[in-house]
């Protein structure tokens, strides 16, 4: 099974977590957060590292990403996303909140007047190149796009998939080649 972090992991993993999500949601278990938590953490912050945060803001957001596993499980549904695809868009999510919210101004420089709406086109384009993006990795054979998951959702170098794999190294970089190649013709 793989997941929205880049990281592809076993199914009885996979299932780990979203049965750690659903004892969340049934009975706030707290030993089934912990070990997300544990799990989860430090590969949030990384990935949030990765995409340009400070180290003080992946921390931050890392917590409040967990924080929001915790209140919102309930939303999580297993059956259209992996716990680790639904963690690591909460994690997106809220690194976006994070630089909008430096970006604001103090209130002083604030303009008078309504404040203009966010061109509906943009929007538009960024939801149907989000959808491109999703339908196209769904499109990928599982063992690529696994490969493509640890590699830039992870937390894993080429060397750290190919120990937790047990696959040669070339072969990792062969399918991430491939799968980045079908990826490029698709969204064209």
């Amino acid at each position: 099974m793989t997941v929205g972090t880049g990281t592809s992991i076993p199914q009885d993993e996979a299932l780990r977590w979203a049965n750690c999500i659903c004892r969340i949601r049934d009975a706030q278990d707290r030993e089934a957060f912990a070990e997300l938590f544990h799990h989860f953490a430090p590969r949030v912050k990384a990935f949030l590292m990765r995409s340009g945060a400070d180290v003080t803001m992946a921390e931050e957001c890392a917590q409040e990403v967990l924080a929001t596993v915790w209140q919102k499980a309930h939303l999580y549904d297993p059956s259209r996303a992996s716990a680790a695809t639904w963690i690591f868009t909460i994690a997106r999510n809220r690194k976006i909140d994070a630089i909008r919210k430096m970006r604001r101004p103090e209130p002083e420089d604030l303009p008078w007047g309504p404040e203009q709406e966010p061109d509906q086109a943009d929007t538009l384009a960024l939801q149907q190149e989000t959808r491109a993006l999703e339908e196209a990795m769904a499109s990928l054979p599982d063992k690529q796009r696994e490969l493509i998951e640890k590699a830039y959702f992870g937390d894993l170098s080429h060397s750290e998939i190919a120990a937790e794999t047990g696959l040669p190294l070339g072969t990792i970089k062969s399918r991430i080649r491939l799968a980045l190649d079908r990826l490029r013709h698709k969204l064209k």
